[in-house]
């Protein structure tokens, strides 16, 4: 605002500082070049200096002292006051550099005039040229608009064009595809006329045979009347086909009939013309009734024929000697002779109850190959009824799943059709397999063959199911119908056996295991073994049952023994070889094994007890009243027993180390398994270790501390010694 101030004051060419109202002197260069030169007055006149008369009356006089009063506090006025500088000698200094300036600016606008003026001429032909190419854009413009409509009707007629080509390319299409669809050639006639069924060419012709009599059935619904002129040799060519394919299914189905056959290789052949049958049954449904009939009637007889002959040569291998009424768990061993004979059968009853490798017929030999009978017979070999029940229903099972698939692929039947078609072509041989088995089940008293038929069962349908083949499912299900009332029963005659069994007529009977409790111990181990893989609770309950007989047919047992030692004796041994049998057929945690080692204990515990008593019975006896009246603070009586304490003490000191040898002795003569008696001899030492601790510990309260006697007492240490001597070494 200073600068322009004092610019606007340079230029009235009069001094406007308040300190000097002298006119300034005239400018020559002003003078000389200013007047009557055009380029200077119109720099002068673009200058727009505006109004710069003092006088003016927009003038205002506050302004003026608000302009002299920022001077005033200018820097370098303030600086030049306090200098005591000349203010109007320094005025002119200014106005006379500002003037220098002006002058200068002056000639630097003037030098520059003619390019000033040049530059405006080229503006101006910029113009010119600019405005030209406006014109001709707008010409460009409007030419574009008209090729834009031109393009736009060709685009029109293309499109027509292209709408038209597509109508008649679809139209010959259609045209073509109908006429060829329509034609019969001429290298179909002969084919199906001369060529035999088995050649492919056949099959081929005859697949575009029965899509050209379709075709034309189509067309002849909607009127065509190009389906008059191939109807008749289309007809012809049918029957033709249809005679042919007749006789070739026939003549295959016939083959079948034949003696040794195999039929596998005629179904093979018909599978891979399976589109006879479909040509059959699209184009004369009587003549593939008539087919599906006769393979139907022929190939019912040839299973029933052969798993008649099958079956009866079958049954020809099964053992000569077989469980009857009389093999039940609780019929003595000499309670069946001969007829004739007073000597005990010699059939072995015990392979009744117990399951050897019979089991093996569920894993490895579930999906074996069946016997062969002419082999078994050359060879004298004899089969259990499983083993023979087996092999008849892998071969009906394996027989079954390929007939199902076979009628299935061939005749196009799926869901209650092929079952139906299935059950019409194997009802009879069924039917047969049932009337068989039930047969056998109304004589049979083996429990553990009829139960592993069961579990076949089973498998069988578990394994048709992966195959998916669902035919035999109500075939299976009567079936366990049949066996398993009769698994009940032979059961339940067992149990009540067991429940009838008088031990008094038994005879004469030792402390040994008896052989009713391992024939239960073999039986209930197989059945629950068996149990484990399709668990049926009715079998749980059952066995449960038949445990509970058991039981108490062994306390009826020990109980005919006059001592308790021996009764003892007999259950453990009893109750041993039944946990040993049964363990080593199922686990150890199960239900029959918990239940017997728990008797086991409870009864060794009391034959330990028993075992030591005529040894150290005063002692074992002392102990517990002891305990039992210091417990209640009733120690002060043990006094008056000082004299038995020390008979007690002088006593196992004298023969301790002979009681353990005789209670050695006794113990391995008494039981039967080894390792169960030193079990129990170890659990019967310790005891004794234990009783002798307490019977120490005793001596150790008031009022028998002060004896004299326990001097005399053996160091347990010592007494350790001994017992581990009879510790066995494995």
């Amino acid at each position: 605002m200073q600068l322009e101030s004092k610019m606007a004051t340079t230029s009235t060419r009069k001094s406007t500082n308040p300190f000097d109202d002298v006119d300034e002197p005239e400018n020559p260069f002003w003078d000389e070049h200013a007047p009557g030169n055009p380029e200077i007055e119109e720099a002068v006149a673009e200058l727009n200096l505006g109004v710069l008369d003092l006088t003016s009356d927009e003038f205002i006089l506050d302004e003026v002292d608000i302009h002299i009063q920022q001077n005033l506090e200018d820097e370098v006025v303030k600086a030049a006051l306090e200098s005591g500088v000349d203010l109007r000698q320094y005025s002119k200094q200014i106005e006379a550099e500002l003037q220098e300036v002006e002058n200068a600016s002056i000639d630097d606008y003037i030098k520059e005039s003619q390019n000033i003026a040049s530059l405006h001429n080229q503006i101006t032909a910029c113009d010119t040229i600019l405005e030209r190419m406006e014109q001709m854009l707008n010409g460009f413009q409007s030419d574009l608009g008209s090729l834009s409509a031109e393009i736009q009707t060709l685009q029109e007629q293309s499109i027509a064009m292209n709408v038209k080509l597509k109508n008649r390319q679809a139209v010959r299409g259609e045209l073509s595809q109908f006429v060829d669809e329509m034609a019969v050639n001429e290298r179909m006639i002969n084919i199906v006329l001369e060529a035999p069924v088995t050649d492919r060419q056949f099959l081929e012709q005859l697949h575009e045979l029965n899509h050209k009599i379709r075709f034309v059935k189509e067309q002849a619904f909607k009127d065509a009347l190009s389906c008059r002129d191939v109807e008749d040799i289309l007809e012809k060519l049918k029957l033709k086909a249809i005679f042919k394919i007749r006789e070739f299914i026939l003549q295959k189905v016939n083959q079948m009939k034949k003696p040794m056959t195999n039929y596998q290789l005629q179904q093979n052949a018909m599978l891979k013309a399976r589109f006879f049958y479909e040509f059959l049954l699209a184009n004369e449904r009587h003549v593939a009734k008539e087919v599906r009939d006769e393979y139907v009637d022929t190939m019912s007889k040839v299973y029933f024929s052969y798993f008649k002959g099958y079956i009866n040569r079958l049954m020809k291998l099964q053992f000569d000697e077989v469980a009857d009424k009389d093999d039940l768990m609780g019929v003595e061993d000499t309670a069946k002779r001969g007829l004739f004979s007073s000597k005990p059968s010699l059939k072995n009853r015990s392979t009744v109850f117990t399951i050897g490798n019979r089991g093996n017929i569920l894993t490895s030999g579930l999906e074996a190959s069946i016997i062969l009978p002419h082999a078994a017979q050359k060879d004298d070999t004899k089969h259990t009824f499983e083993s023979l029940f087996r092999s008849q229903h892998f071969a009906l099972l394996d027989n079954c799943c390929r007939e199902y698939l076979f009628v299935c692929d061939f005749f196009m039947v799926s869901g209650s059709n092929a079952q139906d078609l299935f059950t019409n072509l194997l009802g009879k041989t069924l039917s047969m397999f049932l009337k068989h088995m039930d047969t056998y089940t109304n004589e049979c008293y083996d429990s553990i063959a009829v139960f592993l038929c069961i579990h076949i069962i089973q498998r069988y349908r578990v394994l048709m199911h992966k195959r998916s083949v669902p035919a035999l499912d109500k075939y299976w299900e009567t079936l366990f119908e049949m066996l398993w009332p009769r698994f009940k029963l032979i059961l339940e005659l067992n149990i009540q056996s067991i429940h009838e069994m008088d031990p008094q007529k038994l005879g004469s009977i030792d402390v040994r295991p008896h052989y009713i409790t391992r024939r239960y111990a073999e039986y209930s181990g197989a059945i629950v073994n068996l149990n484990e893989t399709f668990p049926d609770e009715r079998v749980n309950r059952l066995l449960l049952k038949l445990q509970s007989e058991v039981e108490n047919f062994i306390l009826r047992m020990a109980a005919e023994f006059p001592s308790r030692k021996e009764q003892l004796i007999f259950l453990i041994n009893n109750y041993d070889m039944m946990l040993n049998v049964i363990t080593e057929c199922t686990s150890e945690d199960s239900r029959e094994a918990e239940s017997f080692r728990q008797l086991l204990d409870a009864r060794t515990q009391e034959f330990i007890e028993e075992v030591l008593a005529p040894h150290f019975g005063g002692m074992m006896s002392f102990v517990k009243d002891a305990e039992n009246r210091i417990e209640r603070g009733q120690a002060d009586h043990l006094k008056s027993q000082e004299r038995h304490v020390e008979q007690l003490v002088r006593g196992f000191s004298s023969g301790w180390k002979q009681a353990i040898e005789l209670i050695n002795q006794e113990i391995m003569r008494s039981f039967t398994n080894f390792k169960n008696g030193t079990g129990i001899l170890q659990g019967a030492l310790t005891q004794l270790i234990q009783y002798y601790h307490r019977f120490q510990k005793v001596l150790s309260q008031n009022p028998l501390k002060a004896l004299s006697v326990r001097g005399e007492l053996i160091n347990i240490h010592h007494l350790m010694v001994e017992v581990k001597k009879h510790k066995p070494a494995f």
